[in-house]
């Protein structure tokens, strides 16, 4: 009884699996074809029969459900629901595999499109915090960064803070306080939590990062080349922030008179900015070994086909 009870069970995970399959098939090629209700629906039968998630089919079955919903979310915004529901379906899915990236930033666009800016922050905080890969918390990192240099710049880039003088026969720029107080605090408000999290963004470069210079991309396998290249790119940004946020404290320096501090600042920007164009130089060398690669197997795939053309007549 035992062993028929196994077999019966086996059996039906199996068939469970072959029919999640084919729906993942179909609902593939009609959400291709835009037919995102009959996508949904072939989505939802493929998700339920795994709802955990512990089959290759169920996990699959959950990131496209999500994605379904956020496309016709996208084509109806009058329709929050959709959003609210995409939200906890690509949740179930960073569930089951929590260095799922593609999701992550899925569940924070939806956040910024439904405006919840408070669900946004905590959601990047969360996943700053994660125990996940290094460079999916720098991004997340990172991300809080930019708002929060976006923030300095709103006050310190201001016909009324940034005025045009002239320095040694050249136009140059003069950063003085805003006349509202508390402009200013905001500024250095957002300056100060700002090279908090960029700093941590940073401290998390593995040594390939640092190492970035050294790579030699003719060298490496495809496989090499794009994952590599997926490590970079996180801790470019992270490293062009970094600058950035360098550059306003040193706007903000000026505004209080502290000039050895300015000039320090600045300094330490120029620097900060050779890092970021190292980094961003090693980036570019590997997306054109790759884009070589791609055209170079293109132009093979067509000699072929016109070889195949010219042995037939």
């Amino acid at each position: 009884m035992v062993t028929l009870a196994v077999f019966l069970t086996t059996n039906c995970t199996y068939y469970n699996r072959i029919m999640s399959r084919k729906n993942l098939v179909d609902g593939s090629m009609a959400y291709k074809e835009r037919k995102f209700d009959v996508a949904e629906d072939l989505f939802r039968k493929a998700a339920s029969r795994d709802p955990e998630g512990s089959t290759e089919e169920g996990k699959i079955a959950q990131v496209f459900l999500a994605r379904t919903l956020h496309s016709k979310y996208i084509g109806n915004r009058q329709n929050p629901a959709l959003a609210e529901e995409a939200i906890r379906e690509y949740q179930k899915a960073l569930a089951v595999n929590k260095n799922d990236q593609s999701s992550y930033k899925a569940v924070a666009s939806l956040y910024e499109n439904l405006q919840k800016q408070d669900e946004w922050r905590k959601w990047v905080n969360d996943r700053a915090a994660a125990d996940i890969k290094p460079e999916y918390r720098a991004e997340a990192l990172t991300s809080l960064a930019a708002r929060q240099n976006t923030c300095a710049n709103e006050v310190s880039d201001t016909p009324e803070t940034k005025k045009t003088i002239k320095k040694d026969g050249k136009d140059a720029y003069q950063f003085t306080k805003p006349a509202n107080a508390e402009d200013f605090q905001r500024m250095k408000t957002c300056i100060e939590e700002g090279n908090k999290v960029i700093e941590q963004a940073v401290q998390l470069e593995p040594e390939t990062v640092k190492s970035a210079g050294s790579l030699n991309p003719s060298s490496m396998t495809d496989e090499q080349l794009k994952s590599t290249l997926d490590l970079l790119k996180p801790f470019e940004s992270a490293r062009s922030y970094r600058a950035s946020l360098i550059i306003q404290n040193s706007r903000l320096a000026e505004m209080e008179g502290r000039n050895e501090d300015r000039d320090r600042l600045r300094a330490e920007a120029d620097r900060a900015k050779a890092d970021f164009t190292a980094l961003s130089d090693a980036t570019k060398n590997l997306q054109n070994e790759i884009d070589k690669r791609k055209a170079e197997a293109e132009e093979a795939e067509n000699a072929n086909a016109n070889a195949n053309k010219a042995a037939k007549k």
